[in-house]
């Protein structure tokens, strides 16, 4: 049997255990000699530096310190970064490309709950749940007649934006339902539109046609408050705004007046800053519907980060190439 290539973890210490349960742990020290029971939260620690320097793969998750420079200088034989989770931008630098090193990330992985999220959002949200819910809690009675004029899911029209993973994996779980469901996302033809199976439209066609918009796009100085003033003005009375994404994509000063007239709703477990201010108004107005950022995977589904990973180091062991590599060249146009 080769010789297994020496490993170190490098996040929050208590997402280990979580991220890779006994199985899935037992299962990553068949591909590689790693210590569960040390996890570098900072790369100048001695033992944590000691062990970095005969290190081939960083196994990194939430809270890894940053890849700079002096951190790769104390990894001389690094060779991959194994992340279990989405987003790698916040703690790799390009001198980790320029080393040759290569990054796997778990974000295809990360983007199944928060799909299930949106898509259980958007169904809510096509029934007024939020809403009635409240009714019935002030009134304790049935807040309607035998009928509700104006709410359902049939033929409801669903604005995506955003080709991203999470948008992809969206479309396929909105597929089964009568929904109309279309696309914006300036990175996407015609024809790949048309194989992803939904009508490509220009982002403010999509806003003005668009019953629910889900915002799926990453987090770049482009997008930032992709969705203004301008933009909600464009939003049909009545029509609800769901983010997932990244906070700063919404004006939120501009999605505030606009739910202070009661003429939109929003679904946001993105905001910014994150977390709001305690007086914030989006914790009081009744048509803001906020959750805490647990979108993406959460308790058990955490796992499922963990699994990808193993996979990945698998690969990595058998010298074949990384299933989910990540492109340095696109990973500005990515979350």
């Amino acid at each position: 049997m080769p010789e297994r290539p020496q490993a170190l973890f490098a996040m929050t210490a208590q997402n280990v255990p979580h991220i890779f349960p006994p199985e899935l742990l037992a299962r990553l020290r068949e591909h590689v000699e790693i210590d569960p029971t040390l996890v570098a939260h900072d790369f100048t620690e001695p033992r944590a530096r000691e062990t970095l320097a005969r290190t081939e793969v960083l196994i990194t998750g939430w809270g890894c310190p940053r890849l700079d420079a002096a951190a790769l200088d104390a990894a001389p034989k690094l060779r991959a970064v194994l992340h279990a989770a989405g987003s790698v931008k916040g703690f790799t630098t390009p001198e980790v490309w320029q080393r040759g090193i290569v990054v796997s990330s778990a974000a295809a992985a990360n983007a199944l709950p928060v799909a299930e999220y949106t898509l259980a959002m958007i169904l809510l949200a096509g029934k007024d749940v939020f809403a009635f819910r409240d009714l019935l809690r002030a009134r304790r009675t049935f807040p309607y007649g035998d009928l509700v004029p104006g709410i359902g899911n049939h033929g409801r029209r669903i604005g995506v934006v955003g080709a991203s993973r999470i948008g992809r994996r969206l479309i396929e779980l909105l597929r089964p339902y009568d929904l109309r469901v279309s696309l914006a996302d300036p990175y996407v033809d015609q024809a790949e539109a048309a194989r992803l199976g939904v009508p490509l439209l220009p982002l403010d066609e999509l806003l003005r046609t668009s019953d629910i918009v889900t915002l799926h796009a990453p987090q770049t100085p482009e997008t930032r408050h992709l969705v203004g003033a301008r933009e909600l003005a464009l939003m049909p009375t009545g029509s609800v705004l769901i983010n997932t994404a990244r906070g700063a994509l919404v004006d939120h000063d501009a999605l505030i007046g606009e739910l202070r007239t009661g003429r939109l709703s929003a679904v946001l477990d993105v905001t910014d800053p994150e977390p709001l201010p305690a007086d914030s108004l989006l914790f009081d107005l009744p048509n803001a519907f906020v959750t805490p950022h647990l979108a993406g995977s959460q308790g058990n589904e955490v796992a499922r980060l963990g699994r990808t990973v193993v996979e990945e180091a698998g690969r990595l062991a058998a010298g074949d190439g990384l299933l989910y590599a990540v492109d340095h060249a696109g990973l500005e146009r990515t979350a």
